[in-house]
C-alpha cells in the first residue's frame, strides 16, 4: 500500500507561492535551507529565492511548489506524490486498479489515474 507523501503544485515562481501558502496554513512553514543545500543551489547558479522546488512543511502532508516554465493543460497544476516501500509492487497494484504508467524515472514512477490525473509513486 502507498501513503501520501506530498502535494505538488506546479508554479511559475515557487518561492513566492510557497511563502503565500506558508502564511495561509496554520502550522506550516517553508523548509529551512541548511548550508549544504544553499551550497548545492549556489553551484547551480540558484538561491533559495530561485530554487525550482520549494518545500513547505506542517502538521499534514508537505507541499512542494515546483517550477514549471509553462502550463501543461493535459498534466494539471496539482498532483499527489505517494510513497511506498515496494515501488514495483505498488505500481503493479495501481495498474490493476486502472492507473497507467506515464514514465519511469530514477526513484519514482509518474502515473495517471483513470481520469488522466497524474501522480508520482516514490520509493520510501
Amino acid at each position: 500500500m502507498a501513503g501520501l507523501d506530498q502535494i505538488v503544485v506546479d508554479s511559475a515562481h515557487p518561492a513566492r507561492l510557497a511563502r503565500f501558502w506558508a502564511a495561509v496554513l496554520d502550522g506550516y512553514a517553508i523548509r529551512a535551507y541548511d548550508d549544504a543545500e544553499i551550497a548545492r543551489l549556489a553551484a547551480l547558479g540558484l538561491t533559495p529565492e530561485t530554487d525550482p522546488s520549494v518545500m513547505v512543511d506542517g502538521p499534514g502532508p508537505s507541499l512542494c511548489f515546483h517550477l514549471v516554465a509553462q502550463a501543461n493543460p493535459a498534466k494539471g497544476r496539482l498532483h499527489l506524490d505517494v510513497k511506498t516501500t515496494d515501488r514495483p509492487g505498488e505500481v503493479a497494484r495501481l495498474r490493476a486498479l486502472g492507473a497507467l504508467i506515464v514514465r519511469e524515472a530514477e526513484g519514482y514512477t509518474v502515473m495517471q489515474d483513470p481520469e488522466a490525473n497524474r501522480f508520482c509513486v516514490f520509493q520510501q
